[in-house]
């Protein structure tokens, strides 16, 4: 497998499990419907620590062009290798997006909410407040990107001990987790521009029952907020150890 193989393979897993923990809990007649914020933040940390332990051997695991471009400003990654990295991980995104479609197919018809719809592919804001949305899934992906690199530190995992592989992946996935219920409410943290932008251009040339549109005018925030917060998360780490 190579390094693009396995960022798309973790990338589709990645949206496979997170949003089809969104697509139980907000389309009609599902089992898991209504289940709540918690059971969403819970399966999205699970996706997270699934995907890391399938290609963190393989690719480092990014999964993220936030993640990818911020490892990159600080030296920890080649800059020729993020075209490709951020390629594979869009591409990934979106074929996790169109399983998700396919594992739920007859709840699009059985769902009259488009909001909810929108919800399974792609984040939204509880309020609309660009600004203050911006701002929120900056500071997300900050807290991601200083958690990552923390975690990682010798003096947390010891390198080649072996249990940098057993417990790194669960440890992003707790991280995930602790964004998700501390900071997920206002914009559903995207913290990631591949997990919010490919998942929503399957929702705009899938044929999904009045799914409405994809709501465009939002998308630069989960795209930009991310790619911003990554960067600052990347220079004060490097600053501050």
């Amino acid at each position: 497998m190579t390094p693009f193989l396995a960022e798309l393979v973790g990338t589709m897993f990645l949206i496979i499990l997170g949003d089809g923990v969104v697509a139980n809990v907000v389309l009609q007649k599902n089992k898991g419907h209504a289940s709540g914020w918690i059971v969403i933040a819970t399966g999205w940390a699970l996706a997270v620590t699934i995907a890391v332990y399938l290609v963190n051997a393989v690719s480092g695991a990014h999964l993220n062009p936030a993640v990818t471009i911020g490892l990159a400003a600080i030296g920890k990654f080649a800059w020729a290798q993020v075209p490709v990295y951020i390629a594979a991980q869009m591409l990934g995104a979106f074929l996790g997006g169109v399983i998700v479609w396919l594992a739920y197919l007859p709840h699009w018809a059985a769902t009259s909410d488009q909001g909810a719809k929108l919800a399974v592919f792609s984040t939204g804001p509880a309020i609309r407040h660009p600004f203050a949305n911006f701002m929120t899934e900056v500071i997300g992906t900050f807290v991601l990107m200083v958690g990552v690199l923390a975690i990682l530190r010798p003096e947390n995992l010891v390198p080649n001990s072996g249990f940098e592989k057993g417990f790194a992946p669960a440890l992003v996935g707790v991280l995930v987790a602790a964004i998700g219920v501390s900071l997920g409410g206002p914009t559903g943290y995207a913290i990631n521009p591949a997990r919010d932008l490919g998942p929503r251009l399957a929702h705009a040339v899938l044929p999904i029952a009045g799914k409405g549109h994809s709501d465009w005018g939002y998308a630069w925030v989960p795209i930009l907020g991310p790619v911003f917060g990554g960067l600052l998360g990347a220079l004060f780490f490097r600053a501050c150890w």
